[in-house]
């Protein structure tokens, strides 16, 4: 399975960062095959609006089956639950922290959004 972690950086030692839609980056990880890759989310960073959702079907494309995050809004949230992704929120400083704390079943699956839309 593909898990989606928020990030700022290029490896697993980055950054998480703690928005989902306005997040400059996602690590893309495979668990099976342990490898990774970053997709720009760029487009996204700055929209005045859709952010959450353009990510949201982003991530959907690259077959992602769950999303580690900080915060995640109310369109995106409904967007990755219509696609069959499970959300994470977790507050852990690093990706590899993040994937640690998922691997060990400490994080809880989000049962809704977090914040308002239009959160930066």
């Amino acid at each position: 399975m593909k898990i989606a972690l928020t990030t700022s950086g290029n490896d697993l030692n980055a950054l998480m960062d703690s928005r989902f839609g306005r997040a400059p980056k996602f690590l893309i990880y495979d668990l099976e095959a342990k490898t990774f890759e970053v997709i720009d989310n760029e487009q996204n960073l700055n929209a005045t609006q859709g952010a959450g959702i353009q990510s949201a079907q982003n991530i959907a494309r690259m077959g992602v089956g769950a999303v580690i995050t900080g915060h995640c809004g109310p369109k995106a949230f409904r967007t990755l639950q219509a696609a069959g992704i499970k959300i994470y929120n977790a507050f852990a400083a690093t990706v590899t922290e993040a994937l640690k704390q998922y691997r060990a079943g400490k994080l809880s699956e989000a049962k809704s959004a977090d914040v308002e839309g239009h959160w930066v």
